[in-house]
């Protein structure tokens, strides 16, 4: 995935040093099913979601990154909740660390997804219990369980 100038930045100020960034995550459901997304960079499955831009909205952050990921767009349903602390740190290959702190948006997918092959493997819909079989980002079982079970209020 290619750096933000706002990321290329900081990289060239602060090296690989930890660097917190606020995000997004699309919980993009149809019914009881999940989309996930199987990154190349990890081979991990996990939610949609990236790096919110300087000055640019979180849901508009949030659209953006599903538009990039999949080429599909959602409705944005609600908001989940707020995560970070260890679950949300990763060291990528090249040695970058990154602390996110990101907004679960519930979301409604409202055309085809295809996966963008220079970012990702694939793309997969699953129920709450086939999810917990994959290889995947932990955080994303926290994030999921608080996912409203849908018809419920």
């Amino acid at each position: 995935m290619p750096l933000s100038d706002y990321v290329a930045s900081m990289r060239s100020r602060i090296g690989t040093d930890l660097l917190l960034l606020p995000g997004v995550t699309a919980v993009i459901r149809d019914d009881e099913r999940f989309l996930l997304a199987r990154h190349r960079h990890s081979g991990l499955w996990s939610l949609i979601g990236g790096a919110v831009e300087p000055g640019e909205e979180p849901a508009e952050a949030l659209h953006r990154e599903v538009s990039e990921e999949t080429g599909a767009r959602v409705r944005i349903r609600g908001i989940i909740g707020v995560y970070g602390g260890q679950a949300m740190m990763a060291t990528y290959p090249n040695g970058d660390q990154v602390g996110y702190v990101t907004t679960a948006y519930d979301c409604e997918l409202l055309t085809d997804a295809a996966p963008d092959l220079d970012e990702l493997l694939e793309l997969g819909w699953f129920s709450r219990d086939a999810i917990t079989a994959l290889p995947r980002r932990d955080w994303i079982d926290r994030v999921i369980d608080d996912a409203p079970v849908l018809g419920r209020t």
